[in-house]
């Protein structure tokens, strides 16, 4: 094997899977800060935290709920006896599990598990990392992580808009103010498509040519609605894309929740008559969450009314949001190094005395690392800079512990 070859294989066994990434320690505690502060919203709003396997049924992942989402799901093979007893049958035989590829998928199957344990109305938040099998590239991973929440049980839009003020409440509170929400309802999409001669069997295709108008434009949805369905639907689609590109009123169905969430958020909701969302269980409001420093949204969600029943036999209102964690991820600047954050510089024979200041400085409230004094104390400063350190003291007086330190900033 030649050389380069050798150093390109040895390279693909020491790095992660392709769009999967490792993270240092700096970066870590940055995205800890982020999830947290997201998490600390939504917990003010009244929203509790749980806790899905990483793992469903493959029968669940696959039950028509997921949109194109479950053809990347990642499939686990059967074990032991059962796989030997599947190979050489139908490919789907394989595998009885897979990788979650969103939130949303596991809370239903969670709800139908635990419901009776639950309140009627039930406020979830869910955070954590899903899996998707696709081709990866700049800011699309196969392994990413999803910040949800969801209330089940309320079909009133007083859901939507505690869903919609708790995420802009988030958003603010890692340093995005100006992100805003374009926000539908399906049926008003399944009637404006209805009028343009589509047949009800057809609307899913429909969906999927108009969701193409911010990369097509009005004309490229236009020939593409031409070449599905024909001039007559091709024309009508013309005629109203054009119309609600000049005025797009607030529709009666969605007022409330425009009425309520402005008046904390003023200026950012938007009334987007073509906005689809992929997902294949919404069945009424949806919203997506878009900024202008990002290429895509940053978030999105709806109403899935009909989800929840497929598990329990009776339907159950059901209505979430998810904020994209690596899209926002990326829109925040890096955090500041943690202002409670210490280094502790002490002389080896101090050992026994830095451990106690180092206890003292913890129940003071501080992250504390203990450094045996170097030869070059900046070296040493320059480098805990950059692991996210903001401040330093050295055990010059061991016998008076953390009350003699003399604490300063690094840098």
């Amino acid at each position: 094997m030649p050389w380069s070859a050798r150093l390109e294989a040895m390279a693909s066994q020491i790095n992660p899977p392709r769009g999967m990434r490792d993270f240092l320690p700096l970066e870590k505690s940055v995205r800890n800060d982020l999830v947290s502060k997201i998490v600390g919203a939504y917990a003010a709003h009244g929203f509790q935290e749980i806790e899905t396997p990483a793992l469903e049924a493959i029968e669940r992942l696959s039950s028509g709920d997921g949109g194109d989402n479950e053809k990347l799901a990642f499939r686990v093979l059967k074990r032991g006896e059962e796989l030997e007893q599947a190979l050489g049958k139908d490919a789907d035989q394989l595998s009885d599990l897979g990788l979650r590829y969103d939130l949303t998928v596991p809370l239903t199957r969670y709800y139908a598990t635990n419901h009776a344990k639950l309140p009627k109305v039930f406020k979830a938040i869910q955070t954590g990392p899903v899996w998707r099998a696709e081709r990866p590239q700049k800011g699309r991973y196969r392994q990413f992580v999803q910040c949800d929440i969801d209330t089940i049980g309320d079909e009133t839009n007083f859901a939507e808009i505690e869903l919609l003020n708790a995420s802009l409440n988030a958003l603010a509170a890692i340093g995005i103010n100006d992100a805003k929400v374009r926000i539908n309802h399906r049926e008003l999409l399944s009637s404006s498509i209805s009028a343009l001669g589509v047949s009800s069997s057809d609307h899913g295709k429909a969906m999927i040519t108009i969701d193409k108008l911010d990369k097509l434009g009005i004309d490229g949805v236009a020939e593409e609605m031409k070449e599905r369905f024909g001039d007559k639907v091709a024309q009508a689609t013309t005629s109203w894309l054009s119309t609600i590109a000049t005025s797009s009123q607030t529709p009666e169905s969605l007022r409330e929740i425009f009425e309520a969430v402005e008046k904390l958020h003023p200026g950012k909701l938007r009334f987007d008559p073509t906005l689809v969302r992929g997902m294949g269980y919404y069945t009424g409001s949806i919203f997506e969450i878009e900024h202008p420093a990002s290429g895509s949204s940053i978030g999105g969600g709806g109403r899935y009314d009909g989800m929840v029943g497929k598990w329990l036999g009776t339907d159950v209102a059901a209505v979430g949001i998810s904020i994209g964690f690596e899209r926002v991820a990326e829109l925040v600047s890096d955090s500041p190094a943690t202002s409670n954050s210490l280094v502790l510089v002490f002389d080896e024979k101090d050992q026994q005395a830095a451990l106690s200041t180092q206890a003292e400085a913890i129940a003071a409230g501080y992250l504390v690392r203990l450094e045996p004094s170097p030869k070059k104390l900046n070296t040493l400063l320059d480098s805990l800079k950059t692991q996210g350190f903001a401040s330093f003291a050295v055990l010059e007086e061991p016998q008076k512990g953390f009350a003699g330190l003399k604490i300063k900033p690094i840098g």
